[in-house]
């Protein structure tokens, strides 16, 4: 069966997206793509999870599929080795992993038990070796991830990721305590911490391996460049809140820019979808300009040396997958079971997490 049965065509799509979500420019303007090899990514990330003991048999079985994590990897980094885009779909499994077993910390209140899966996380980003056998499947999981891709690039690309993941691991933190006291970041407030649980910069950096190619800071820190980084992950972490905005209010929530917009900007919540929507389209809009100048820029590169000709092919595939992400992400929201919430039997309990042993390991 193909990866994308629903919507490999521009024209027409099998999956029903609510006429408040769809947007037409994304079905049409960008095409999906997907990496050859992602039915052999879907099942060996499969056979990861069950050696890693990060989901139970049965539930491995029943959903991991159907959730589709190793689809939205296969669409975003198109051209990777493979050994490089399985260890990427692995890291990305462990992520939404990682992500739910802090929704139950916070759903169970659950501190002490955060607090230490926080330290250990980041002592396995120092030193992931030394943490490849941990008795909490979540942090073996997440040393064995990290080790493979440390092994792709040299020290500064490591230094790199591990600097911006400690800042992630931070904001989940943040996250936490905001939950946990019930405070709603004002819209700011909740625009910065976003791009740290959403790990913008995270998801920018794997571009590199999968280019093969390390790029210096004069490229990365270019506007263009940049730019159209930041706006192809804004458009994926707003897109997010305005599908997940109704059962997110439902769920007392308080991590979401459009509950942002209700509570201090005194919006409602149609007002509120109405402007997250805006700034979904004009994330697409802005990142067709700041593509072109990319472009150009990654042409630019191209001075006649063979380093620089590499980094010039290495930069406009880059930039090509930066588009990619905005296709595959849209479509994930429609496919996942992640989303589906209707069809769960506990709204507040994904079907697919081992809530009772969540943290008590």
């Amino acid at each position: 069966m193909p990866a994308f049965p629903h919507s490999t065509s521009s024209t027409a799509t099998a999956v029903a997206v609510p006429p408040a979500l769809r947007l037409p420019v994304i079905e049409t303007a960008f095409p999906r793509r997907l990496h050859p090899y992602w039915p052999r990514l879907q099942e060996k990330t499969r056979c990861w999870l069950l050696e890693k003991r990060l989901m139970p048999a049965d539930k491995v079985e029943e959903y991991a599929d159907g959730l589709c994590y190793t689809d939205l990897m296969a669409g975003y980094y198109v051209g990777a080795p493979d050994d490089v885009l399985q260890a990427i779909a692995d890291y990305s499994a462990w992520f939404f992993v990682w992500d739910d077993r802090h929704d139950r910390d916070i759903v169970h209140r659950r501190p002490a038990a955060w607090r230490r899966l926080r330290l250990q996380l980041h002592e396995a980003l120092d030193a992931p070796a030394g943490h490849l056998y941990h008795r909490d499947p979540l942090v073996g999981g997440f040393a064995d991830s990290v080790a493979r891709l440390y092994s792709f690039q040299g020290q500064r690309w490591n230094a790199r990721f591990a600097r911006h993941f400690h800042a992630v691991i931070e904001a989940y933190d943040r996250e936490f305590e905001n939950r946990t006291s019930e405070t709603v970041p004002t819209v700011e407030e909740y625009l910065e911490l976003r791009r740290l649980t959403f790990a913008h910069w995270i998801w920018t950096d794997l571009l590199e391996p999968s280019a093969r190619v390390e790029l210096p800071d004069v490229v990365r820190k270019h506007p263009g460049y940049r730019r159209a980084a930041l706006l192809s992950q804004e458009f994926a972490a707003w897109y997010n809140d305005l599908c997940s905005l109704p059962k997110e209010i439902a769920g007392d929530e308080v991590h979401n820019l459009g509950i942002s917009l209700i509570h201090h900007e005194g919006l409602t919540l149609e007002e509120a979808i109405k402007e997250v929507r805006r700034r979904v389209e004009e994330c697409v809009s802005d990142f067709l300009v700041a593509e072109e100048e990319a472009l150009r820029f990654a042409g630019t590169l191209a001075d006649g040396t063979v380093r620089g000709r590499e980094l010039s092919v290495a930069v406009e595939a880059i930039v090509g997958n930066m588009r990619n992400w905005f296709s595959t992400v849209y479509w994930f929201h429609h496919e996942s079971g992640r989303y589906m919430v209707d069809n769960w039997d506990d709204r507040s309990t994904p079907p697919y997490v081992d809530n009772e042993a969540a943290g008590e390991q």
